[in-house]
């Protein structure tokens, strides 16, 4: 029998959920950054369903979709932001601010730069103790095609980077040798 009061039990369990259904959205967009299958597949149930105004299907189709991704999507980043979560018992919705960056090869003399901003409405579920997404629907609210990107092989500002693992992310992450997966 625990000595925590019910009351005070009821707030841990909702702050372990909500920290769970947070992680939950961190890893998926970590793993989108990457094309990681397994870091997707660990933040969805396999039924659920995703919806990007550009694409709808199911889980198998979505993972199809994002990896290994477009060849002319050469980089991404989301940064995440606030997220609004409702939970009711095993079921939660969540709104998820999101910026996300893409280097585009749309075919012209250089690659283009495009940044969203939107909200991920997330439906979550607790299924066996584990919160993963039901479905997924997005919402774009601005859009900026900001022009040519910046050629890496030059450097930042001028200087040029020591070693090649300073840019891009999509392919070849240097993080995940920093986190222990791939090869040292």
């Amino acid at each position: 029998m625990s000595n925590i009061p019910p009351d005070l039990e009821m707030q841990f369990q909702a702050i372990a959920d909500r920290d769970a259904i947070r992680q939950c959205i961190i890893v998926l967009a970590r793993g989108e950054d990457r094309r990681d299958a397994a870091l997707i597949s660990a933040a969805y149930w396999p039924d659920s369903v995703t919806d990007y105004g550009v694409f709808k299907g199911d889980f198998a189709e979505y993972l199809a979709w994002v990896v290994p991704g477009a060849d002319a999507i050469t980089n991404t980043q989301h940064v995440l932001g606030q997220t609004y979560i409702d939970r009711d018992g095993a079921h939660a919705r969540a709104e998820t601010q999101v910026i996300s960056y893409h280097r585009i090869d749309m075919g012209k003399a250089s690659e283009q730069d495009i940044v969203i901003g939107g909200r991920y409405l997330d439906v979550f579920e607790r299924r066996h103790g584990e919160w993963r997404i039901a479905s997924r629907t997005m919402l774009y609210d601005w859009y900026q095609d900001r022009g040519d990107a910046i050629d890496w092989s030059a450097g930042v500002m001028g200087m040029p980077f020591s070693a090649p693992h300073y840019a891009g992310r999509a392919r070849g992450d240097f993080s995940e040798r920093f986190f222990g997966k791939g090869a040292q």
